[in-house]
């Protein structure tokens, strides 16, 4: 006889169903811990994001940036302008989209130029025509104490320094098949001269 056979009838279904119900409530405790994860950095990218708002607002930007909008926290656009009578794009304005995640910034925004009817990515090496940007901040040199401002900054630096306006090596073959999000491009970073 086996053993189960001993048992009261309905025992064993029993036992069964509390074990399965003491899997699944393990199983359902696993989602819980990585919710409050993912609210524990949504909620600390929200309080980093605030505090750089505020700082927009109590200091301004510096020169030739502006915060065009800030309606959410997920996503601001900033105008950039090039200071100077010696820059290639005298008087032109770019406006830049960052896109902000919950990991927010231990890791990196999603950084694009706007193109649309109204604005054009800037003709530049490191920027493409469907306006992503190749810049080793967005990628291995990212530091989270790095803002939205200090990426404003770096692109203003990088169109500043360029010489000559052209498009990066290879940018239809990119941009035909880039995904939309440029942070699932795998950039090589090999020209610091631009």
């Amino acid at each position: 006889m086996s053993s189960s056979s001993k048992l009261p009838p309905n025992t064993a279904t029993n036992f069964v169903r509390a074990n399965h119900f003491s899997i699944l409530s393990t199983l359902w405790s696993v989602p819980d811990t990585i919710a409050t994860k993912h609210s524990n950095m949504a909620s600390l990218s929200s309080r980093r994001l605030m505090k750089e708002l505020t700082d927009i607002k109590n200091n301004g930007t510096p020169a030739g940036i502006g915060l065009l909008t800030a309606e959410t926290m997920q996503e601001w656009l900033f105008t950039i302008r090039v200071l100077g009578d010696e820059t290639v794009y005298k008087g032109e304005v770019f406006v830049l989209r960052i896109c902000f995640d919950d990991r927010y910034p231990i890791d990196y925004p999603q950084v694009t130029f706007v193109t649309n009817n109204e604005y054009k990515p800037p003709v530049h090496p490191h920027i493409y025509s469907n306006g992503h940007v190749c810049a080793s901040i967005l990628g291995p040199e990212w530091s989270p104490v790095l803002n939205a401002v200090s990426i404003c900054l770096t692109m203003q630096s990088m169109l500043a320094s360029c010489k000559k306006k052209e498009l990066p090596k290879g940018n239809d073959r990119y941009v035909a098949t880039a995904p939309s999000n440029p942070k699932h491009t795998r950039w090589e970073y090999h020209d610091d001269n631009v």
